[in-house]
């Protein structure tokens, strides 16, 4: 039987067409949610931590961590699971992530004028016009940015991504679920032979992506009959050398034949390829208002493959904490406005997990007790030898990682 991914604009009437068309089928549903536990399982990541991959907000630490891109491997590889099973309805934006090569999938898009889409969100959540008005806003930023990092398109409802869109505000909500269970008897929807290959290279290009990705490798990947291509889409000086680590991983998944790799279509645009290095901490953020010293510091980091970001602030760098999720903190003690004790004090009540490592010029004894008391990780004065710092940001590191679940 045909499987039908389902994507639809938030408050445009989803409800109405999956109780008739799960009614109607017998069809098994399987949501972003459902999707996410299971990438859950396969990578023991906590899950809040994968959702972020949905947010049109890519996290400052993501060009170190390859968080997201990770994200979105994994999650390609449950849905490439999950479609081991007949008669399903995929819905959300990880339905998109079927590739159009599989041919017994109904690509299916529900969306509504906004006008019934406002009237949609003060019933279903029982707020006002404004507050609707936002959260279809949010959603719809959102979805352009999942659609934009799938397909390079801006707009998520671009027909040429489906076999059927529907307007909900001019469709009658019980003809919507009739509407695809009659699409569903289609020819062109029936599974063949080649249908199935198409499904069984997905689970094999997706299962090669994940443990690239596992391995710290940024990079795509298609899958033809045991034949994997990997595609390098960044820059890399030693290239030859790249190549040959990528085919000695993707070499060993089971079901690989043989490996091929090539040049991406952004190889040869400005960004560096850089592989993430999970011995070492790539979500550092730097606290400090002296901007020679602390983008001179980021830079010597990076170096050393600890990736960082920079606040040159108290109040910036608590907002950065709220927003994203630095594992550690290195802050100054002076600065204007918030201090570092100030800074310190609110990210140990706020964050606990999140060590702190105190870099001060202007420090005395007294402040060194009372950092340490408050919870800082160590105390450290500047001038700072740049590899003593880097072993006291790798124990904060393994601090972490024995205390969190495997990134």
């Amino acid at each position: 039987m045909p499987i039908v991914a389902l994507f639809s604009g938030i408050f445009s009437g989803k409800q109405f067409v999956l109780e008739d068309l799960i009614a109607g089928t017998g069809y098994k549903h399987i949501t972003d949610d459902d999707v996410i536990k299971r990438v859950g399982v396969l990578t023991n990541v906590f899950e809040n931590k994968i959702r972020r991959a949905f947010s049109g907000k890519t996290s400052v630490f993501n060009k170190f961590t390859h968080e997201k891109e990770c994200s979105i491997a994994h999650m390609r590889l449950a849905v490439a699971e999950m479609l081991a099973e007949d008669q399903l309805i995929v819905d959300g934006l990880t339905s998109l992530l079927i590739p159009m090569t599989i041919d017994h999938v109904l690509r299916v898009c529900l969306i509504a004028e906004m006008p019934y889409r406002i009237q949609q969100g003060r019933q279903i959540r029982s707020i006002d016009e404004k507050e609707a008005l936002k959260i279809i806003r949010q959603a719809d930023s959102d979805s352009g940015a999942w659609v934009d990092s799938l397909f390079s398109k801006q707009d998520p409802w671009d027909e040429a991504l489906y076999d059927i869109v529907i307007p909900m505000n001019s469709v009658d909500k019980n003809r919507a679920g009739a509407l695809i269970e009659e699409n569903l008897l289609k020819d062109a929807v029936r599974r063949t032979v080649s249908s199935e290959k198409a499904q069984q290279d997905f689970l094999l290009s997706s299962r090669t992506a994940a443990v690239l990705c596992k391995a710290g490798h940024d990079v795509s990947v298609e899958a033809d009959d045991g034949t994997v291509l990997v595609n390098i889409n960044k820059h890399v000086l030693m290239l030859s050398r790249l190549e040959e680590e990528l085919k000695s991983i993707a070499g060993k998944v089971p079901g690989v034949t043989s490996v091929k790799t090539k040049a991406g279509k952004d190889f040869h645009k400005a960004n560096i390829y850089r592989k993430h290095n999970f011995e070492v901490p790539s979500r550092v953020l730097l606290v400090d208002d002296e901007r020679e010293f602390v983008q001179t510091l980021s830079e010597r980091l990076q170096l050393r493959d600890m990736g960082s970001a920079i606040a040159y602030d108290g109040e910036s760098a608590l907002n950065l904490v709220r927003e994203d999720e630095p594992e550690v903190i290195i802050i100054d003690l002076k600065m204007p406005g918030i201090d570092g004790i100030e800074v310190l004090k609110k990210v140990k009540k706020e964050r606990p997990e999140i060590e702190v490592i105190v870099l001060t010029g202007h420090g005395s004894e007294s402040d060194r007790k009372l950092c340490m008391d408050l919870g800082a990780f160590d105390y450290l004065q500047k001038p700072v030898d740049i590899n003593h710092l880097s072993e006291v940001l790798k124990k904060a590191h393994a601090k972490i990682q024995g205390r969190v679940p495997e990134a």
